[in-house]
């Protein structure tokens, strides 16, 4: 008797769609295994030579504080707007003598259909171009983000001027910089990235419809979410660091701002050229530290450091973990949002400090209404699990943001500690995956600084001459179970803006 062979009782064309199968099913366990190690290297990968710095800390006498205030008149009808920084960024323009390096996330004249804004791009575009042709051997940079071209979709007409005149204009190119939505970034890396954003657009564009149409390889480059977000004006003898953009539809944003002199200058320009390096931007001009001017020996006398990105973490939450009981924190910011920031202040909070947080309701965004998300699902979080004891107000926005990264920490015994800059309180700011920049200030509990960063809370809070903030009743929201479940996906996902 002869035993059959069981392959040949397999049909052909059935052992040829096994083989077709299995080699499939390897393909895609082969693509998984390399996304994944795509995701992990993308998130873990070294960092940018002076990338997430923290400077020496230098010794001033001087630290200018400069505001932009928007809030609503006595009927509410119309909306009154005071700024003082668009103004000192062109002062440290004109007072340049040997070099100027300007560093903004946003800077742009693109709007939806309808809106007027101030022009103060091209403001601020015409004082350099002015300043160029007056000191045509005077090195100029200006640092911006690739959202300011739609990703490359098409060019700006004010950088273009710029360039014209030249002025060093650089894009920061983000790709050296962490994933901070992994799981779309490695699909994007591995099929999308070769082919470039560069074409003639089609599709509408969602940031502003009156801005060019953006092609949609520049659309799968904008979902990275990656972005230059500092905010930097510098010369050879002072630098601004901001919480505001130069940009038409931001013109009315509150902000501040903190200007110090000195040689962390020097620290500053560091982490500016780093951006050059993976950018192909330049050399900057060297700098060479300026003599502090004899003060008089009663003069106030501050503690200062330069921070970017994961610096900014570990310092604010440092300096949380440091406060006591009798101790005071005040808050103005336009996203909150980390989930150790936020257990931070909860610790602090039952240790008997007074916290008091000053938030965007996330309202608006140039003219578009968003739904509240991160800052109302925090705030009722923040507030039911302090039971009550840390106290929240939002800012009274019309149509524009309350756009402040404030952090003010009022110690019962010794110096006052202040955070400003770029910097908001969320992952995607604090965790080394954007870029940003902060000042931070150990101030004399009764300095000229310190008074003015308390009147500035004092004032808002208590609504000193006009009703500048609300109730946290004033936006209590009954679907906020659902946003908290929105957020807290957004969070863990990070497929979001925040």
């Amino acid at each position: 008797m002869t035993t059959r062979d069981p392959l040949h009782s397999v049909p052909e064309y059935q052992r040829k769609t096994g083989k077709k199968g299995c080699t499939l099913k390897i393909a895609i366990l082969v693509l998984i295994l390399w996304l994944i190690t795509v995701m992990l290297y993308q998130t873990h990968k070294p960092l940018p030579p002076f990338v997430s710095y923290e400077s020496q800390e230098y010794s001033t006498h001087e630290v200018n504080f400069w505001t932009d205030l928007t809030y609503p008149t006595g009927d509410g009808s119309t909306a009154q707007h005071e700024g003082q920084i668009l103004n000192r960024m062109l002062g440290i323009i004109d007072e340049a003598q040997q070099f100027i390096v300007i560093d903004l996330f946003l800077f742009n004249d693109y709007k939806h259909k309808g809106q007027r804004f101030p022009q103060v791009s091209a403001q601020m575009t015409d004082h350099l171009i002015a300043k160029k042709k007056a000191h045509p051997d005077m090195p100029i940079f200006f640092i911006t983000d690739e959202v300011n071209t739609n990703y490359n979709s098409a060019p700006n007409p004010l950088l273009e001027n710029m360039k014209r005149a030249g002025i060093q204009v650089v894009q920061t190119d983000v790709d050296p910089l962490r994933d901070s939505t992994p799981i779309y970034s490695a699909v994007w890396r591995t099929f999308f990235q070769w082919f470039g954003q560069q074409g003639t657009g089609w599709i509408p564009n969602l940031m502003a419809s009156d801005g060019p149409d953006v092609t949609a390889r520049s659309y799968l480059k904008l979902l990275n979410v990656k972005a230059n977000h500092r905010k930097l004006v510098a010369n050879e003898q002072t630098a601004l660091i901001s919480t505001g953009n130069v940009h038409d539809a931001s013109a009315y944003h509150s902000n501040v701002a903190l200007e110090v002199k000195g040689p962390i200058i020097g620290d500053i320009l560091q982490t500016e050229q780093a951006v050059l390096d993976f950018s192909g931007g330049g050399q900057l001009p060297a700098y060479t530290p300026q003599a502090e001017p004899k003060v008089p020996s009663n003069k106030d006398s501050y503690r200062i450091k330069y921070l970017t990105e994961g610096k900014v973490y570990t310092s604010v939450l440092d300096g949380i973990a440091q406060t006591k009981k009798g101790d005071s924190i005040h808050m103005g910011m336009f996203y909150l949002a980390d989930r150790k920031v936020l257990n931070s202040l909860l610790d602090a909070s039952a240790r008997g400090v007074n916290i008091q947080l000053l938030l965007d309701p996330n309202e608006n965004a140039f003219g578009q209404e968003k739904i509240g998300i991160p800052n109302r699902p925090v705030a009722q979080e923040l507030s039911d699990k302090s039971g009550g004891n840390i106290q929240i107000r939002w800012y009274h926005t019309t149509h524009e943001q309350f756009h402040t990264k404030l952090i003010y920490i009022a110690k019962a015994q010794g110096e006052h500690i202040i955070w400003g800059g770029s910097t908001n309180l969320t992952p995607r700011n604090l965790d080394d995956l954007n870029l940003e920049n902060e000042l931070w200030v150990a101030a004399p509990a009764d300095s000229k600084l310190t008074r003015q960063v308390a009147a500035y809370f004092d004032k808002l809070w208590n609504n000193q001459g006009a009703e500048y903030s609300l109730d946290l009743a004033a936006y209590e929201d009954h679907s906020t179970f659902w946003k908290d479940i929105i957020y807290r996906l957004q969070d863990i996902l990070g497929f979001t803006t925040f």
